[in-house]
């Protein structure tokens, strides 16, 4: 059955000159900006309570009102998927993600995704925004994902990330030797240089990184990361920012380590690591029914606990 849902936001003044289905993707980025223009169109996404069109421009201050009801979107479809599903109720899914796996359709991977497994999983997902889907992990990152089960359960997750109350803590195995603790307070937005990529930017979105010593490797650390933002590729462009890259990140890596007195096996592990070393580790929330603190981890995936392993053992050349 559908859904009803009711939401009203103000546009924030850095949203002027924007056109209408821009600034509500970004007052409303829990759903898509097609569904967002769609209801922009039937009059069910409302500006100061008049229907507009999806290209007006917006100056700051309106009030966006949706009342609408939710329906499948249809374009994303249930695909039988194994998933390693860690904790399930009425409210929640938890699932670990694999390696590999994209988290939900987009150019070049329109299927296969986690958001196809989860329809398989749940076809009562598909009323939901992305269908539950309320964070993201990148493809070849690794670890715990929550999904909303329900519209109450939706909001309260959404909540909860915006307020910066859902705790997330990851693991990584980065280039160099790191202090034993640190604070990475950088504000990060596109780069202006290359689109594809994020950056550290003056004028950027407000961006906080923890991270700790677990233990030094031959040429590298590994470390904890906990994060007080979400912003894409947080981890990856903050730890490269302050001179340690996660190994085997394709993106933000600096290229082959090339260390001076470093083991040979050293060097040819770490070079040869084919994805970023990175990893979701532990989840905290508020269970949306319950009020209960929940936590939720996943143990690193295979691949990477093989590496810090055989790193461990890589001596000096004889």
């Amino acid at each position: 059955m559908p859904k009803q849902i009711n939401l009203q936001q103000q546009i924030a003044a850095t949203l002027a000159g924007f056109r209408l289905d821009q600034a509500a993707v970004e007052m409303f980025p829990d759903f898509s900006r097609g569904r967002l223009q769609h209801w922009i169109k039937q009059g069910e996404l409302t500006v100061n309570g008049k229907r507009s069109k999806p290209s007006a421009r917006v100056f700051g201050g309106e009030m966006l009102q949706i009342e609408a009801q939710l329906v499948a979107e249809g374009e994303v479809e249930a695909q039988d998927i194994p998933l390693d599903i860690l904790f399930s109720d009425e409210h929640l899914i938890v699932v670990n993600k694999p390696v590999g796996l994209v988290v939900h359709p987009a150019a070049g991977n329109w299927d296969g995704t986690l958001q196809n497994a989860l329809l398989n999983y749940d076809p009562d997902l598909g009323s939901l925004p992305r269908s539950g889907i309320v964070h993201r992990l990148d493809k070849d990152t690794s670890g715990v994902m929550v999904v909303a089960r329900s519209l109450k359960a939706h909001a309260s997750l959404v909540n909860q990330l915006q307020t910066r109350s859902m705790s997330r803590v990851y693991e990584a195995l980065v280039k160099g030797e790191t202090p034993t603790a640190g604070t990475i307070d950088a504000a990060i937005d596109r780069n202006p240089r290359d689109r594809k990529k994020m950056a550290v930017v003056k004028n950027g979105k407000p961006a906080t990184s923890h991270y700790k010593l677990i233990q030094r490797l031959p040429g590298t650390s590994h470390v904890e990361v906990s994060l007080e933002s979400g912003r894409t590729h947080q981890i990856r462009v903050h730890l490269t920012h302050i001179g340690y890259p996660i190994v085997g990140d394709p993106i933000y890596g600096r290229g082959p380590i090339k260390q001076k007195g470093l083991p040979a096996l050293a060097i040819e592990l770490i070079n040869g690591f084919p994805r970023q070393a990175l990893h979701a580790r532990t989840l905290k929330l508020v269970h949306p029914e319950s009020g209960e603190t929940c936590e939720f981890s996943a143990p690193l995936a295979a691949d990477l606990d093989e590496l810090i392993n055989s790193l461990k053992h890589a001596t000096k050349d004889d």
